[in-house]
């Protein structure tokens, strides 16, 4: 079983007990009613990202849906909670890509999501062969890898929270939702 779509989505969820706090944050989501399953960090050949909202249209509810799952939680007030999942595609979509997942605290929306996005772009260039400068920043390794001819494109897909002020549990989510 390879997938052949994807969608990317993510979530916040506050509420007293942690696990209600991660209900909350799928249902933001929008993945909620499905039975997820994480799965390591590969983007199967010729898959393609569509919508989320295509990508939910395609799911009836009680399905065991994979995905790539970034979580984090605090219940510690005003404390900056992230997770994101950075995706990288090869030119040749007949070949795998990369997703990463980055959950982290103290970073905001642009820090974690770049975070991310490069992460799934070094794991690719690796792959490919792609010389580059591990120490050089995010920007000039991108335009180094996407010089190369071999990865077409990256993006990203972040969420982030400050705890809640009364110390309830907050959970943010983001993931690649694959379909069959």
């Amino acid at each position: 079983m390879v997938p052949k779509k994807c969608f990317l989505t993510k979530g916040v969820g506050v509420h007293k007990d942690k696990l209600a706090s991660f209900e909350l944050a799928l249902r933001e989501a929008r993945i909620e009613k499905y039975n997820l399953v994480s799965v390591s960090s590969i983007l199967p050949p010729n898959c393609k990202l569509i919508t989320r909202e295509e990508g939910i249209n395609e799911l009836p509810a009680g399905e065991i849906v994979h995905c790539v799952l970034a979580r984090n939680e605090t219940n510690e007030p005003q404390r900056l909670v992230s997770a994101a999942v950075g995706t990288a595609v090869p030119v040749n979509e007949g070949k795998y890509g990369y997703i990463s997942e980055h959950h982290t605290f103290g970073e905001d929306e642009f820090i974690a999501g770049e975070y991310a996005e490069d992460l799934a772009a070094t794991m690719l260039a690796t792959t490919l062969g792609i010389e580059f400068d591990a120490d050089s920043a995010w920007h000039e390794r991108e335009q180094v890898y996407k010089a190369s001819g071999h990865i077409i494109n990256t993006t990203h897909c972040c969420q982030v929270a400050y705890g809640d002020k009364d110390g309830k549990w907050t959970t943010v989510v983001a993931a690649m939702v694959f379909i069959e």
